[in-house]
C-alpha cells in the first residue's frame, strides 16, 4: 500500500512538472552503490586498522584552526577509516620552546591512541605554520620510533622549515622581534636562529640533521609568495637569492637545506611535492602585511575545496 501510494504520487508529480525525463528513483541500476554516509564498519574490516590524521596548529592558534581542512577531507573520502586528532595540548602556550611543545604533542598522540585503543594502519600529519616544526621534532623522538613505519602523508601548510631568516618584510621581522621580547618566546627565538651564537648549534639546524621526513610516502609543501609571515623559500625548503649572496650565513643555510632534502631524494618510497598558491585577496591591511595569505590556507573555502579536489585528497587515500 505504501509503495503504491508513493508510485501514484510520483507519477502525479511528473505530470505536474511537464518535463520529459526520469527521476532518480526510476533507475534500476545506480552509478555507484557506495553510500555517501557509509554504515558502521563491519568487525572484520576493523582489523585493517585506521588512518590517524594529526592536525597541529601554529603560533597563537588553537585546535579549531584546521577544522575546515578536516571537513573537506572527510567529505571527499567518505568511509576512509580516518580518525582525526585535532591537537590542543599546545594551544595555551605556543610561545614556549620547541622541545617543550614537542613533548606535549608526543604525549597527546600516544595518549589518544591508548585511550581509544586504536589499531593504527597509517599516520598522517597536517601542520600549519609553526606547527610543522613541532611535527618534525616529534618524528625524532625515541618514543615515536614505533610509528615511523606507519607514516603516510605530511601536509605542510606555510611551514617555516628554514626559520624566518631572509624574510623580505621588515615590518613582519620587526613585529616578530617585538613579540619575542614581550612574550619571552623560546619558539620565536629559535625560528630566528638567535637561540645560539653558533648557527650550527641552533635548534632548527640541529633538527635538520635528524631523520624523519623520509619515512613519509608523501611530503607535501604548500607555500604562497603572498605570505609575508613565513618566507616563501622557507615553506618550500629551497635557497633564496639573499642567502646565495650571504657569505657568512648562506653556506650554513645551504647545508640545512641539503640536510632536509637529501634523505628525501635518497628514499625510494618517498615523494616530495611542492604546491605554490596564489590567493584572490582583498586590498586590506592584512593582505599588505602578508597575514591574509598566511591564514587563507586555513579559512579560504575556495582554496581548500579546489586544493583537495584537484590534488590533496590523493595524499590521504
Amino acid at each position: 500500500i505504501v509503495f503504491s501510494s508513493f508510485y501514484q504520487a510520483k507519477e502525479k508529480f511528473k505530470k505536474e512538472l511537464k518535463i520529459e525525463g526520469f527521476l532518480y528513483s526510476d533507475l534500476s541500476v545506480l552509478a555507484s552503490d557506495i553510500p555517501y554516509f557509509p554504515p558502521e564498519e563491519e568487525e572484520e574490516n576493523l582489523e585493517d586498522g585506521i588512518h590517524l590524521v594529526v592536525c597541529v596548529h601554529g603560533l597563537d592558534g588553537n585546535s579549531a584552526d584546521l577544522r575546515l581542512v578536516k571537513t573537506f577531507i572527510e567529505l571527499g573520502l567518505p568511509g576512509g577509516k580516518l580518525d582525526f586528532l585535532m591537537s590542543e595540548r599546545n594551544q595555551t602556550d605556543t610561545f614556549a620552546d620547541f622541545d617543550s611543545m614537542t613533548d606535549r604533542l608526543l604525549d597527546e598522540i600516544i595518549q589518544h591512541i591508548q585511550l581509544y585503543n586504536l589499531s593504527i594502519s597509517r599516520i598522517s600529519f597536517i601542520g600549519h605554520s609553526l606547527g610543522n616544526v613541532i611535527i618534525r621534532s616529534v618524528l625524532t623522538r625515541p618514543r615515536f620510533r614505533y610509528y615511523l613505519n606507519k607514516l603516510h602523508t605530511f601536509l605542510s601548510l606555510s611551514g617555516p622549515h628554514l626559520g624566518t631568516l631572509y624574510n623580505n618584510s621588515t615590518l613582519v621581522s620587526t613585529g616578530l622581534w617585538l613579540m619575542q621580547k614581550l612574550k619571552k618566546s623560546g619558539s620565536l627565538l629559535q625560528l630566528t636562529f638567535r637561540d645560539n651564537a653558533d648557527l650550527r648549534k641552533c635548534f632548527l639546524y640541529q633538527l635538520s640533521q635528524k631523520t624523519g621526513l623520509q619515512y613519509f610516502k608523501n611530503v607535501v609543501l604548500v607555500a604562497s609568495p603572498q605570505d609575508r609571515y613565513v618566507p616563501f623559500h622557507s615553506a618550500r625548503i629551497e635557497m633564496c637569492k639573499t642567502a646565495l649572496k650571504d657569505r657568512h650565513t648562506g653556506p650554513i643555510y645551504a647545508e640545512m637545506i641539503n640536510n632536509l632534502l637529501q634523505p628525501l631524494v635518497d628514499a625510494k618510497d618517498c615523494t616530495l611535492i611542492r604546491h605554490n598558491v596564489f590567493h584572490a585577496l582583498p586590498n586590506t591591511a592584512n593582505t599588505l602585511i602578508g597575514r591574509a595569505a598566511h591564514i587563507a590556507v586555513l579559512d579560504s573555502e575556495l582554496f581548500l575545496e579546489k586544493f583537495f579536489l584537484v590534488a590533496g585528497l590523493n595524499y590521504f587515500k
